[in-house]
């Protein structure tokens, strides 16, 4: 800003140097001073300008400037600060008074509210997000509409930047916001906690009813000593109040442990002590509907920690334990067959080998 002020110096001097020139025509006199006059509204226009800019750097070093942003307003007063001085500029040039001009835009405002509609739209707009706090710098956001998904780096009068995570930009119009819906991941950030919700599949023919000395062996584990304690207790008197009728060998009716329901106890057992699990927010493995592809098994819990890297990792962690942990309970995971499945028995067949079918 000072350096644009300087500019106003000479300029000023010669404005008050023109009396000091003998022998200069009125005519001439008139003319220059009109240009130098004009000359210092667009110094100070300018000046304007650098002086925004400067209020808005400063209040970046702000903690309150991620949250309520002040550059549209800023762009806003810019915008003002250069139509009235193109106003003044011509007013000075033409002597004329500004108010004729003024009274004028009347006439023009047509004109004006179709040039400026987008700006118009997102002034309303970005009054809208910062008083609602709906967007701020650093925000992670999606937009699918527009391609964009990312972090806000930019709030502007007209447009919104947006840096994805493969590093390029998208600027979407201010007004957008409030024309399309968008998610805004800072409720995670603030909350603490971000998702994990996976499934996988299970092979729905090993699922079966456990043998007595299998319930026994998982009694020992210590993540399900208390579920097999209390299930023991549970069936035992469920059996005792439906006892099998005379001659029945097999009783449909009455109830075993699976080695399904037994895994699943287990996994929330297990999420339940991980150390990096929020043990106060959903924590959740369920059952979906069967389906062709398998016996679908959720997790559904939230890591404590959501930076992005971090939480991949975790969420790698669990599931390579929950793969291995798998056939510990006589299941396997559903996968489809792939041409390797199919090749290595048929070329075991066309080498005069007798295929076993399980």
């Amino acid at each position: 800003m000072p350096q644009r002020l300087a500019w106003g110096v000479p300029v000023l001097v010669w404005y008050l140097g023109l009396d000091l020139i003998p022998h200069l025509p009125t005519d001439v006199v008139l003319v220059v001073r009109r240009v130098l006059l004009a000359s210092a509204v667009v110094i100070l226009v300018r000046s304007a300008d650098a002086a925004l800019d400067g209020v808005n750097r400063i209040y970046h070093t702000l903690p309150q400037a991620k949250e309520r942003p002040i550059k549209g307003f800023l762009q806003v007063a810019n915008v003002v600060a250069h139509l009235a001085g193109l106003i003044l500029v011509v007013a000075i040039l033409l002597d004329r008074s500004p108010l004729i001009f003024l009274s004028g835009l009347g006439a023009m405002t047509a004109v004006l509210l179709l040039v400026f509609r987008d700006t118009l739209l997102s002034l309303v707009a970005g009054i809208q997000m910062t008083t609602n706090d709906l967007i701020r710098v650093g925000d992670w956001i999606e937009m699918p509409q527009f391609g964009a998904d990312g972090d806000v780096v930019d709030i502007a009068l007209n447009s919104i930047t947006v840096q994805n995570w493969d590093r390029t930009l998208t600027f979407i119009p201010t007004h957008k916001f409030l024309e399309h819906s968008f998610k805004n991941w800072r409720g995670m950030q603030e909350a603490g906690g971000r998702r994990i919700k996976r499934s996988f599949y299970l092979d729905q023919t090993t699922i079966r009813f456990l043998e007595p000395e299998e319930v026994d062996r998982f009694e020992r584990w210590e993540l399900l000593s208390d579920y097999i304690e209390a299930k023991r207790k549970e069936v035992e008197e469920h059996n005792r109040c439906h006892p099998a009728r005379e001659g029945e060998v097999d009783v449909p009716h009455h109830r075993r442990l699976t080695n399904v329901g037994t895994f699943r106890a287990y996994l929330i057992e297990y999420l339940r002590t991980h150390p990096q699990v929020r043990q106060d927010m959903i924590l959740l493995v369920r059952q979906l509907q069967p389906g062709p592809e398998g016996f679908p098994i959720e997790v559904y819990v939230f890591g404590a920690d959501t930076r992005w890297v971090q939480h991949e990792a975790l969420q790698a962690d669990i599931f390579d334990h929950i793969l291995a942990v798998v056939p510990e309970f006589d299941l396997r995971i559903y996968q489809k067959p792939s041409g390797m499945d199919v090749r290595e028995p048929l070329s075991r067949l066309a080498a005069g080998a007798s295929l076993e079918i399980p």
